[in-house]
């Protein structure tokens, strides 16, 4: 009873976070106004700034804190450790939902291209496409095991979790983080960019590229040398800014 309690708890999570996700593109894409970043001002400019910073904060240090090992150590003396991944994934679908929903506009105009041109369907083509890269990215790498779906159904299985390997795959053949790549793309690709949009989309890229660095410090440790040499040649987050990516990734591979 223990383990279906805990598989349904991962199942919940699952639906949060998945939903959450779906609720952080809506609102930067500008066509659903009613849950879009971008509204009237309710208060001042430093005020909003002020407090769209400290859930930026607050998102960005749940990560980080539940994301290391030691943690993790931690979590495992309380609760069981299948539940870990998931109750990471309820909590950061949680915290997404309220930074979503608790963002202060701030108004101002950057750029704002015309509706029914070239350019503006172009942009929302890259929108789109950052991120469908983010989603295939995870289901390249264990899309389950990512939102915790895979430990708890190995528990309900009674079979032992496994790490998974590592392999170098279509998009990560690329660049070394193509769910990021995704998400990034996907935040800056707008035809209207306001002053709320941008310090949405800023704070959202410092948040993905210092979690970035912490991962790969854990990549390292797991994968050693294969990973050291993936990076060396592989570009972290812009695909296609290092030389020789095919001849060196075909090598990883044949070592894998």
């Amino acid at each position: 009873m223990k383990k279906v309690l805990m598989f349904l708890y991962s199942i919940i999570s699952y639906l949060i976070g998945f939903a959450s996700l779906l609720l952080w593109i809506a609102s930067v894409s500008h066509l659903i106004p009613e849950i879009s970043i971008d509204q009237t001002p309710q208060m001042g400019f430093f005020p909003a700034l002020l407090k769209n910073l400290g859930l930026i904060a607050l998102f960005g240090l749940q990560h980080s804190i539940m994301a290391r090992q030691s943690f993790k150590n931690v979590f495992a003396k309380y609760f069981p450790r299948p539940i870990e991944r998931s109750t990471f994934v309820l909590i950061s679908g949680l915290l997404l939902s309220l930074l979503v929903l608790q963002w202060e506009p701030m108004g101002g105009l950057i750029w704002d291209i015309a509706p029914d041109t070239v350019l503006f369907y172009t942009i929302y083509i890259l929108f789109f496409a950052g991120w469908a890269i983010l989603f295939i990215s995870s289901f390249l790498i264990n899309h389950f095991d990512l939102f915790g779906l895979r430990q708890t159904y190995l528990e309900l299985q009674n079979k032992p979790y496994t790490q998974l390997k590592f392999k170098v795959v279509w998009l990560y053949k690329y660049v070394r983080h193509p769910l990021y790549f995704g998400g990034i793309l996907g935040l800056w690709a707008t035809p209207t960019m306001t002053i709320t949009h941008l310090v949405f989309a800023l704070s959202l890229t410092a948040y993905f590229v210092i979690g970035t660095l912490f991962e790969e410090r854990d990549l390292k440790k797991d994968f050693g040398n294969r990973y050291k040499s993936y990076q060396s040649k592989t570009p972290m987050l812009i695909p296609f800014t290092k030389r020789n990516n095919k001849q060196t990734n075909k090598q990883i591979i044949n070592k894998t």
